[in-house]
Protein backbone atom coordinates (compact mmCIF):
# COMPACT_ATOMS: atom_id res chain seq x y z
CA UNK A 1 0.00 0.00 0.00
CA UNK A 2 1.22 3.49 -0.88
CA UNK A 3 0.40 5.99 1.90
CA UNK A 4 0.81 9.75 2.05
CA UNK A 5 0.55 11.49 5.43
CA UNK A 6 -0.62 15.11 5.21
CA UNK A 7 0.04 17.33 8.22
CA UNK A 8 2.53 18.62 10.74
CA UNK A 9 5.97 17.05 10.39
CA UNK A 10 9.63 17.90 10.90
CA UNK A 11 11.01 20.57 10.43
CA UNK A 12 7.84 21.78 12.17
CA UNK A 13 7.62 21.03 15.85
CA UNK A 14 5.17 19.68 18.41
CA UNK A 15 3.34 16.57 19.46
CA UNK A 16 1.53 16.09 16.15
CA UNK A 17 4.83 16.22 14.26
CA UNK A 18 6.18 13.58 16.64
CA UNK A 19 3.05 11.48 16.20
CA UNK A 20 3.22 11.62 12.41
CA UNK A 21 6.90 10.69 12.44
CA UNK A 22 6.23 7.59 14.54
CA UNK A 23 3.22 6.67 12.41
CA UNK A 24 5.28 6.96 9.23
CA UNK A 25 8.06 4.86 10.73
CA UNK A 26 5.69 2.04 11.68
CA UNK A 27 3.77 2.12 8.39
CA UNK A 28 7.05 2.01 6.45
CA UNK A 29 7.81 -1.44 7.84
CA UNK A 30 5.31 -2.89 5.36
CA UNK A 31 4.24 -0.06 3.05
CA UNK A 32 5.54 2.83 0.97
CA UNK A 33 5.13 6.04 2.97
CA UNK A 34 5.56 9.72 2.14
CA UNK A 35 4.85 12.78 4.25
CA UNK A 36 3.87 16.27 3.10
CA UNK A 37 3.87 19.12 5.60
CA UNK A 38 3.18 22.84 5.81
CA UNK A 39 5.14 25.74 4.40
CA UNK A 40 2.81 27.83 6.56
CA UNK A 41 0.88 25.97 9.27
CA UNK A 42 -0.59 29.01 11.03
CA UNK A 43 -0.57 32.69 10.15
CA UNK A 44 1.71 34.43 12.61
CA UNK A 45 -1.10 36.36 14.29
CA UNK A 46 -2.97 33.11 15.08
CA UNK A 47 0.03 31.30 16.52
CA UNK A 48 0.44 31.91 20.28
CA UNK A 49 3.86 30.29 20.62
CA UNK A 50 7.37 31.55 20.05
CA UNK A 51 8.24 29.60 16.88
CA UNK A 52 6.68 26.94 14.67
CA UNK A 53 10.05 25.37 13.82
CA UNK A 54 11.71 22.49 15.64
CA UNK A 55 14.75 23.77 17.51
CA UNK A 56 16.68 20.51 17.73
CA UNK A 57 17.25 17.70 15.31
CA UNK A 58 14.57 15.76 13.49
CA UNK A 59 12.91 12.76 15.05
CA UNK A 60 13.41 10.46 12.10
CA UNK A 61 15.10 11.02 8.77
CA UNK A 62 15.02 14.12 6.62
CA UNK A 63 12.62 17.06 6.73
CA UNK A 64 9.32 16.49 4.94
CA UNK A 65 8.58 18.59 1.83
CA UNK A 66 6.94 21.83 2.98
CA UNK A 67 4.27 22.31 0.34
CA UNK A 68 1.03 23.27 2.12
CA UNK A 69 -0.06 26.82 2.84
CA UNK A 70 -2.95 26.49 5.28
CA UNK A 71 -4.62 29.76 4.20
CA UNK A 72 -4.15 29.75 0.42
CA UNK A 73 -6.89 27.91 -1.56
CA UNK A 74 -4.86 28.06 -4.79
CA UNK A 75 -2.09 26.23 -2.96
CA UNK A 76 -4.52 23.53 -1.78
CA UNK A 77 -5.41 22.75 -5.38
CA UNK A 78 -1.72 22.56 -6.32
CA UNK A 79 -1.00 20.19 -3.41
CA UNK A 80 -3.94 18.03 -4.46
CA UNK A 81 -2.53 17.80 -7.98
CA UNK A 82 0.82 16.74 -6.54
CA UNK A 83 -0.88 14.09 -4.43
CA UNK A 84 -2.78 12.81 -7.47
CA UNK A 85 0.51 12.62 -9.38
CA UNK A 86 1.95 10.41 -6.64
CA UNK A 87 -1.19 8.22 -6.75
CA UNK A 88 -1.46 6.98 -3.14
CA UNK A 89 -3.76 4.19 -2.06
CA UNK A 90 -4.37 5.92 1.27
CA UNK A 91 -4.20 9.60 2.19
CA UNK A 92 -3.89 10.10 5.95
CA UNK A 93 -4.70 13.32 7.84
CA UNK A 94 -4.24 13.98 11.56
CA UNK A 95 -7.25 16.15 12.43
CA UNK A 96 -7.30 18.23 15.59
CA UNK A 97 -8.58 21.72 14.76
CA UNK A 98 -11.38 22.98 12.47
CA UNK A 99 -9.08 25.78 11.30
CA UNK A 100 -7.58 23.15 8.97
CA UNK A 101 -10.97 21.93 7.74
CA UNK A 102 -11.09 23.99 4.52
CA UNK A 103 -7.48 23.12 3.65
CA UNK A 104 -7.70 19.40 4.45
CA UNK A 105 -11.19 19.05 2.99
CA UNK A 106 -10.18 20.64 -0.31
CA UNK A 107 -6.98 18.61 -0.68
CA UNK A 108 -8.85 15.39 0.12
CA UNK A 109 -11.68 16.14 -2.36
CA UNK A 110 -9.45 17.09 -5.25
CA UNK A 111 -6.87 14.36 -4.61
CA UNK A 112 -9.58 11.66 -4.66
CA UNK A 113 -11.38 12.89 -7.75
CA UNK A 114 -11.35 10.19 -10.45
CA UNK A 115 -8.93 7.97 -8.51
CA UNK A 116 -9.10 4.96 -6.18
CA UNK A 117 -7.39 6.90 -3.36
CA UNK A 118 -9.07 6.55 0.04
CA UNK A 119 -8.94 9.14 2.82
CA UNK A 120 -8.41 8.42 6.51
CA UNK A 121 -8.80 11.03 9.26
CA UNK A 122 -7.17 10.30 12.63
CA UNK A 123 -9.23 12.50 14.95
CA UNK A 124 -7.76 13.98 18.11
CA UNK A 125 -10.96 15.99 18.40
CA UNK A 126 -14.12 16.32 16.39
CA UNK A 127 -14.82 19.81 17.70
CA UNK A 128 -12.21 21.51 19.91
CA UNK A 129 -12.21 22.31 23.63
CA UNK A 130 -12.14 26.05 22.92
CA UNK A 131 -14.89 26.72 20.35
CA UNK A 132 -14.66 29.36 17.65
CA UNK A 133 -17.02 30.64 14.96
CA UNK A 134 -17.33 28.32 11.93
CA UNK A 135 -15.97 25.24 13.79
CA UNK A 136 -19.02 23.18 12.86
CA UNK A 137 -19.11 24.28 9.23
CA UNK A 138 -15.37 23.75 8.71
CA UNK A 139 -15.50 20.29 10.29
CA UNK A 140 -18.45 19.21 8.15
CA UNK A 141 -16.59 20.34 5.05
CA UNK A 142 -13.47 18.45 6.13
CA UNK A 143 -15.34 15.23 6.92
CA UNK A 144 -17.38 15.04 3.71
CA UNK A 145 -14.71 13.35 1.52
CA UNK A 146 -13.43 11.05 4.29
CA UNK A 147 -13.75 7.28 3.82
CA UNK A 148 -12.50 6.14 7.22
CA UNK A 149 -12.00 7.62 10.66
CA UNK A 150 -9.82 6.52 13.52
CA UNK A 151 -10.51 7.73 17.08
CA UNK A 152 -8.51 7.11 20.23
CA UNK A 153 -10.92 7.56 23.14
CA UNK A 154 -14.54 6.98 24.13
CA UNK A 155 -15.07 10.73 24.29
CA UNK A 156 -14.01 11.31 20.68
CA UNK A 157 -15.92 8.21 19.56
CA UNK A 158 -19.10 9.67 21.06
CA UNK A 159 -18.44 13.06 19.49
CA UNK A 160 -17.88 11.42 16.09
CA UNK A 161 -21.09 9.38 16.31
CA UNK A 162 -23.06 12.45 17.36
CA UNK A 163 -21.57 14.71 14.71
CA UNK A 164 -21.09 12.26 11.80
CA UNK A 165 -23.36 9.23 12.37
CA UNK A 166 -22.47 7.54 9.07
CA UNK A 167 -18.74 7.44 9.88
CA UNK A 168 -16.86 4.22 9.17
CA UNK A 169 -14.35 4.13 12.00
CA UNK A 170 -12.31 2.23 14.54
CA UNK A 171 -11.33 3.15 18.07
CA UNK A 172 -7.70 2.36 18.89
CA UNK A 173 -5.72 3.57 21.93
CA UNK A 174 -3.32 6.46 21.38
CA UNK A 175 0.14 4.85 21.11
CA UNK A 176 3.02 5.80 23.39
CA UNK A 177 5.56 8.42 22.31
CA UNK A 178 8.80 6.49 22.06
CA UNK A 179 10.99 9.05 20.31
CA UNK A 180 12.11 10.74 23.55
CA UNK A 181 14.29 7.80 24.53
CA UNK A 182 14.42 5.48 27.50
CA UNK A 183 13.89 6.38 31.18
CA UNK A 184 16.52 8.63 32.72
CA UNK A 185 17.99 8.05 36.17
CA UNK A 186 16.09 10.24 38.64
CA UNK A 187 19.15 11.47 40.49
CA UNK A 188 20.97 12.41 37.30
CA UNK A 189 17.87 14.13 35.92
CA UNK A 190 17.40 16.21 39.06
CA UNK A 191 21.05 17.19 39.03
CA UNK A 192 20.83 18.28 35.39
CA UNK A 193 17.77 20.43 36.16
CA UNK A 194 19.13 21.85 39.41
CA UNK A 195 16.30 20.31 41.47
CA UNK A 196 17.22 19.31 45.03
CA UNK A 197 13.78 18.45 46.36
CA UNK A 198 13.04 14.89 47.43
CA UNK A 199 9.48 14.89 46.05
CA UNK A 200 8.93 16.19 42.51
CA UNK A 201 5.83 16.44 40.33
CA UNK A 202 5.70 17.41 36.65
CA UNK A 203 3.18 19.43 34.64
CA UNK A 204 4.28 19.09 31.01
CA UNK A 205 3.19 20.50 27.66
CA UNK A 206 1.61 23.61 26.23
CA UNK A 207 -0.18 25.66 28.88
CA UNK A 208 -3.74 26.41 27.85
CA UNK A 209 -6.70 27.40 29.99
CA UNK A 210 -8.44 24.02 29.71
CA UNK A 211 -5.35 22.19 30.99
CA UNK A 212 -5.97 23.41 34.52
CA UNK A 213 -2.53 24.58 35.64
CA UNK A 214 -4.22 27.13 37.93
CA UNK A 215 -6.08 24.30 39.67
CA UNK A 216 -2.79 22.45 40.20
CA UNK A 217 -1.10 25.52 41.66
CA UNK A 218 -3.94 25.96 44.15
CA UNK A 219 -3.74 22.26 45.00
CA UNK A 220 0.02 22.53 45.53
CA UNK A 221 -0.49 25.31 48.09
CA UNK A 222 -2.72 22.93 50.04
CA UNK A 223 -0.27 20.03 49.70
CA UNK A 224 2.55 22.17 51.09
CA UNK A 225 0.71 22.52 54.40
CA UNK A 226 1.33 18.77 54.84
CA UNK A 227 4.27 17.73 52.65
CA UNK A 228 7.28 19.35 51.01
CA UNK A 229 6.73 18.85 47.26
CA UNK A 230 8.33 20.60 44.28
CA UNK A 231 6.43 21.20 41.03
CA UNK A 232 8.10 21.53 37.63
CA UNK A 233 6.05 23.32 34.97
CA UNK A 234 7.65 22.62 31.60
CA UNK A 235 5.96 23.94 28.51
CA UNK A 236 5.31 26.98 26.39
CA UNK A 237 2.43 29.20 27.47
CA UNK A 238 -0.48 29.53 25.05
CA UNK A 239 -2.32 31.40 27.81
CA UNK A 240 -1.24 34.50 29.72
CA UNK A 241 1.97 33.45 31.48
CA UNK A 242 1.91 36.41 33.87
CA UNK A 243 -1.47 35.33 35.18
CA UNK A 244 0.05 32.07 36.40
CA UNK A 245 3.18 33.72 37.76
CA UNK A 246 0.98 36.15 39.69
CA UNK A 247 -0.98 33.22 41.13
CA UNK A 248 2.27 31.55 42.21
CA UNK A 249 3.25 34.71 44.06
CA UNK A 250 -0.21 35.14 45.55
CA UNK A 251 -0.15 31.56 46.88
CA UNK A 252 3.41 32.06 48.21
CA UNK A 253 4.69 28.89 46.56
CA UNK A 254 7.39 30.38 44.33
CA UNK A 255 10.18 28.48 46.11
CA UNK A 256 8.39 25.21 45.35
CA UNK A 257 7.71 25.81 41.65
CA UNK A 258 10.17 25.73 38.76
CA UNK A 259 8.80 27.14 35.49
CA UNK A 260 10.45 26.57 32.12
CA UNK A 261 8.21 28.33 29.63
CA UNK A 262 10.29 27.43 26.59
CA UNK A 263 9.48 24.72 24.08
CA UNK A 264 11.70 21.79 25.06
CA UNK A 265 14.02 20.20 22.51
CA UNK A 266 13.31 16.50 22.10
CA UNK A 267 16.61 15.52 23.68
CA UNK A 268 15.71 17.35 26.92
CA UNK A 269 12.28 15.81 27.49
CA UNK A 270 13.63 12.70 29.21
CA UNK A 271 15.28 14.75 31.94
CA UNK A 272 12.02 16.38 32.97
CA UNK A 273 10.12 13.11 33.13
CA UNK A 274 13.10 11.40 34.74
CA UNK A 275 13.18 13.92 37.59
CA UNK A 276 9.49 13.44 38.42
CA UNK A 277 7.82 10.96 40.74
CA UNK A 278 4.54 11.42 38.86
CA UNK A 279 3.02 13.50 36.09
CA UNK A 280 -0.05 15.62 36.88
CA UNK A 281 -2.78 16.31 34.30
CA UNK A 282 -5.26 18.63 36.04
CA UNK A 283 -7.37 19.22 32.91
CA UNK A 284 -10.65 21.06 33.30
CA UNK A 285 -11.86 19.50 30.04
CA UNK A 286 -10.30 17.09 27.55
CA UNK A 287 -10.95 14.44 24.95
CA UNK A 288 -7.56 12.78 25.38
CA UNK A 289 -3.97 13.75 26.11
CA UNK A 290 -0.75 12.58 24.50
CA UNK A 291 1.09 13.63 27.68
CA UNK A 292 -0.14 10.50 29.43
CA UNK A 293 1.44 8.42 26.66
CA UNK A 294 4.76 10.23 27.13
CA UNK A 295 4.54 9.56 30.87
CA UNK A 296 3.89 5.86 30.22
CA UNK A 297 6.86 5.72 27.85
CA UNK A 298 9.02 6.77 30.80
CA UNK A 299 7.22 4.47 33.25
CA UNK A 300 5.72 7.35 35.24
CA UNK A 301 2.42 7.26 37.16
CA UNK A 302 -0.16 9.90 36.31
CA UNK A 303 -2.43 11.87 38.63
CA UNK A 304 -5.23 13.23 36.45
CA UNK A 305 -8.73 14.61 36.40
CA UNK A 306 -11.45 12.24 35.23
CA UNK A 307 -12.43 14.07 32.07
CA UNK A 308 -12.74 12.93 28.45
CA UNK A 309 -10.54 9.96 27.64
CA UNK A 310 -8.11 10.38 30.55
CA UNK A 311 -9.99 7.79 32.59
CA UNK A 312 -9.42 5.25 29.81
CA UNK A 313 -5.65 5.65 30.08
CA UNK A 314 -5.14 6.40 33.78
CA UNK A 315 -6.57 3.57 35.87
CA UNK A 316 -7.51 4.82 39.31
CA UNK A 317 -5.35 3.36 42.09
CA UNK A 318 -3.48 1.21 39.53
CA UNK A 319 -1.44 3.46 37.24
CA UNK A 320 -2.26 6.67 39.09
CA UNK A 321 -5.15 8.52 40.65
CA UNK A 322 -8.23 10.12 39.09
CA UNK A 323 -9.98 13.09 40.70
CA UNK A 324 -12.90 15.34 39.73
CA UNK A 325 -12.01 18.32 37.52
CA UNK A 326 -11.62 21.85 38.82
CA UNK A 327 -11.29 20.65 42.43
CA UNK A 328 -8.02 21.74 44.11
CA UNK A 329 -8.98 19.97 47.35
CA UNK A 330 -9.46 16.60 45.66
CA UNK A 331 -6.28 17.00 43.63
CA UNK A 332 -4.29 17.94 46.74
CA UNK A 333 -5.67 14.92 48.61
CA UNK A 334 -4.63 12.60 45.76
CA UNK A 335 -1.09 14.01 45.73
CA UNK A 336 -0.76 13.64 49.51
CA UNK A 337 -2.10 10.08 49.30
CA UNK A 338 0.35 9.27 46.50
CA UNK A 339 3.27 10.11 48.76
CA UNK A 340 1.97 8.95 52.13
CA UNK A 341 0.99 5.54 50.76
CA UNK A 342 4.27 5.26 48.80
CA UNK A 343 2.46 4.57 45.52
CA UNK A 344 5.21 5.49 43.08
CA UNK A 345 6.84 2.08 42.67
CA UNK A 346 3.54 0.19 42.78
CA UNK A 347 1.98 2.37 40.12
CA UNK A 348 5.15 2.30 38.01
CA UNK A 349 4.99 -1.49 37.81
CA UNK A 350 1.39 -1.29 36.62
CA UNK A 351 2.39 1.33 34.05
CA UNK A 352 4.95 -1.09 32.58
CA UNK A 353 2.23 -3.68 32.07
CA UNK A 354 -0.40 -1.23 30.87
CA UNK A 355 1.68 0.45 28.18
CA UNK A 356 2.07 -2.79 26.22
CA UNK A 357 -1.37 -2.26 24.65
CA UNK A 358 -0.37 1.21 23.42
CA UNK A 359 1.81 -0.07 20.60
CA UNK A 360 2.26 1.42 17.15
CA UNK A 361 2.10 -2.08 15.68
CA UNK A 362 -1.48 -2.48 16.93
CA UNK A 363 -2.35 1.02 15.72
CA UNK A 364 -1.10 0.40 12.18
CA UNK A 365 -2.79 -2.99 12.02
CA UNK A 366 -6.12 -1.27 12.55
CA UNK A 367 -5.35 1.22 9.77
CA UNK A 368 -4.55 -1.66 7.44
CA UNK A 369 -7.80 -3.44 8.29
CA UNK A 370 -9.81 -0.26 7.71
CA UNK A 371 -8.09 0.44 4.41
CA UNK A 372 -9.09 -2.87 2.82
CA UNK A 373 -12.79 -2.21 3.44
CA UNK A 374 -14.88 -1.42 0.38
Amino acid sequence: MHCIIIGTAYPLRGGIAHYNALLAEELAKAHTVETITFSRQYPGFLFPGKTQQEGGGGIHGSPAPQLIDSINPLNWAAVAREVRRRSPDLLIFKYWLPFFGPCFGTIARLAKRGTSTKVLFICDNVLPHERRPFDTAFTRYAFSPVDYFLVQSDAVEKDLNDFWPAAVYRKVPHPVYTMFGTPVDKGEAKKALGIRAERVLLFFGYVRKYKGLGVLLKALAKVLTQLDVHLIVAGEFYDDEQKYRALIEELRIASRVTVNSNYLPNEDVGQYFGAADAVVLPYVSATQSGIAQIAYNFGKPVIATDVGGLGEVVHDNRTGFLVPPNDPDALAAAIVRFYREAKESVFAEEVKREKIKYSWENFVRNIEELAVRK
